[in-house]
């Protein structure tokens, strides 16, 4: 994603990077301001500074990242931090992990209003999972679960689905911890049912209200496309119960802060194609490698910008920004738990040290010294220069 990989060569005849983006219609604004984000990340257009050791005098350039949130190379940090902040907020019992995906009839859809369907596809998930755990037969009290919005396939395809984590039981308005009745938190046949018909009734009043953008009124045929999502199942996958605290935090963090590609994906760049890997074929055990276009890998990987200032990761029931403090309590004195111990933030160095193993500050050439800042390095905003105008699909 950020110039690695073999040199790019053209055939004979064949258009160059920046001819081919040219004749792409213009990016939104919101999608151009990533693309320069991510091409900018740690090079010389954002600055930083220079590192020598106080041994041997070797000097290193730090370019400084562009923190953003859809950067392949700016996520690790930002995900530590939001673990951290997460284990104060366990509770010991177990988790249940649950997948709520969009039928692929409503990619059309998607692509001309994505705020409007991932706000639809939010309100429908919390409010399945809020009556479910409500209902006596189930559990009948208020949950605590978080959801994280995912919207690709290995090959960045569009997938728009749902990750939901959800505590294992609810607190009954009598401040009593109520523990699912099952192995199973509930059933996901139901489940299925009632969140496409919460989904469904919430596009039709879209519409209704008249909060479809004018080119969903003109390219959507409504009953069509609403005959078509009733046409098939829609399934919520349930995986098993989630282990103790650590375990969970492991396992979220799988999803919470990853992005449409890492670059380890990413195996180099063949002619005008960009050659990466996806998860293992089912026939051979084995990851495969497909070539897509550069323009179209670049099309791809911006359909899952998010719009500005969305949120991907929301909170519900106890832990609601509104009832988390008092509701995380109550539920901790229903189950008989101490609060937690104020944990202490990690510096950066510790950090690296915990996750990579390494000693940042370390000289690996004289294996003695240490580096210090010794100078700054300001920004060159022309650079780098070769980069082709941020032009793309809408």
């Amino acid at each position: 994603m950020n110039g690695r990989g073999p040199p790019r060569r053209f055939g004979r005849g064949a258009a160059s990077p920046r001819a081919e983006l040219s004749r792409q219609p213009p990016l939104s604004s919101g999608k151009a301001k990533v693309w320069r984000a991510i091409l900018r990340c740690r090079t010389a257009a954002l600055g930083g500074h220079v590192e020598t050791c106080d041994a041997c005098g070797t000097t290193r350039h730090v370019y400084h990242s562009c923190r953003n949130r859809h950067c392949p190379q700016c996520q690790t940090r930002a995900k530590e931090a939001w673990l951290a902040r997460r284990r104060r907020e366990l509770l010991p019992v177990p988790y249940f992990h649950l997948v709520f995906t969009l039928s692929h009839d409503l990619n059309g859809l998607i692509g001309m209003a994505p705020r409007a369907i991932y706000e639809t596809l939010f309100g429908a998930v919390s409010a399945t999972l809020t009556e479910f755990a409500a209902n006596p037969r189930w559990l009948g009290g208020t949950p605590a679960f978080s959801l994280v919005l995912h919207t690709w396939k290995q090959d960045l395809g569009r997938h728009v689905h749902v990750h939901a984590l959800v505590a294992g039981g609810a607190l009954s308005d009598a401040g009593v911890w109520i523990r699912p009745k099952t192995g199973f938190l509930f059933p996901v046949r139901a489940l299925s049912k009632v969140f496409r018909g919460k989904f469904v009734a919430g596009l039709e009043g879209l519409r209704i209200s008249g909060r479809w953008p004018e080119s969903v009124k003109t390219n959507v045929d409504w009953p069509c496309l609403k005959h078509a999502l009733h046409a098939h199942d829609w399934v919520v996958y349930a995986k098993q119960p989630l282990g103790g605290p650590e375990a969970v935090l492991d396992y979220l963090g799988r999803y919470t802060h990853r992005v449409a590609i890492s670059n380890e994906r990413i195996v180099g760049i063949d002619g005008n194609d960009v050659l990466f890997r996806v998860r293992a074929d089912r026939s051979t055990g084995k990851k495969r490698t497909i070539h897509l276009p550069g323009t179209e890998f670049i099309g791809r990987f911006l359909h899952h910008v998010l719009p500005p200032g969305f949120k991907r990761i929301r909170h519900y029931g106890l832990l609601s920004p509104a009832r988390k403090k008092n509701g995380l309590a109550a539920a901790r004195a229903a189950l008989g738990v101490p609060p937690p111990h104020p944990e202490v933030i990690e510096s950066v160095d510790e950090f690296l040290r915990r996750v990579a193993r390494i000693e940042p500050a370390h000289c690996p050439h004289c294996g003695i010294g240490q580096f210090r800042v010794s100078g700054v390095l300001l920004r060159e905003p022309g650079r780098p220069a070769d980069l082709p105008s941020p032009r793309g699909p809408p």
